[in-house]
């Protein structure tokens, strides 16, 4: 099935001058871009991509407790607190340099996406994605330092919100559809 998903990179993927090495991997994978854009991003934007969402606020810091718990830590905060604490966090770290927005397309471009770029947290991430080649950042820095970690990428975790997103991020009109040279043999009928 051919889908669209969006793709960020974020300010610390543009402000370290990787954007090439990262969106080079995601060419070579087959996978095709059909909208690009840099963009300084405002709190209105980072706030709509990094939505009010209690489901999603919830489950975060449901993750972040079982994080801290791990690693023997104990919070005075409810699952909610922290949601939104990181949620915060996240759209203040959106907005300290531009963005590269992407659009990119394959088939089973979301699962494609996020299998290249690797688990949230870099720390996690195994070598060959991006986030494990290229960011060494983990959960415990951040939080030392008052701030969400610093994963270079944010990629869209379902069709649902590939589609809500890429409304987000850009109009119809910056949306191309053309072809690859090598469509034709990856989406070659078999005789």
């Amino acid at each position: 099935m051919i889908q669209r998903t969006l793709v960020l990179l974020k300010p610390d993927a543009v402000l370290r001058g990787i954007v090439g090495e990262i969106v080079s991997r995601f060419e070579r994978s087959g996978l095709k871009i059909v909208a690009a854009k840099m963009v300084t991003v405002d709190e209105n934007l980072a706030g709509n991509h990094y939505e009010e969402n209690m489901e999603w606020i919830l489950n975060v810091g449901k993750k972040s407790l079982k994080s801290y718990k791990e690693r023997g830590l104990e919070l005075n905060e409810t699952e909610e607190q922290i949601g939104r604490r990181i949620r915060d966090s996240l759209i203040k770290y959106l907005i300290i340099g531009p963005v590269l927005a992407l659009v990119l397309e394959s088939h089973d471009a979301i699962k494609h996406v996020r299998k290249l770029v690797g688990k949230t947290s870099p720390s996690d991430s195994l070598p060959g994605t991006i986030r494990g080649d290229y960011s060494f950042d983990t959960h415990q820095l951040g939080d030392s330092l008052n701030r969400p970690i610093q994963n270079l990428i944010h990629a869209s975790d379902s069709v649902k919100a590939a589609e809500r997103e890429i409304g987000l991020w850009f109009n119809k009109d910056e949306l191309h559809s053309w072809k690859r040279i090598d469509e034709s043999l990856l989406y070659r009928k078999g005789d």
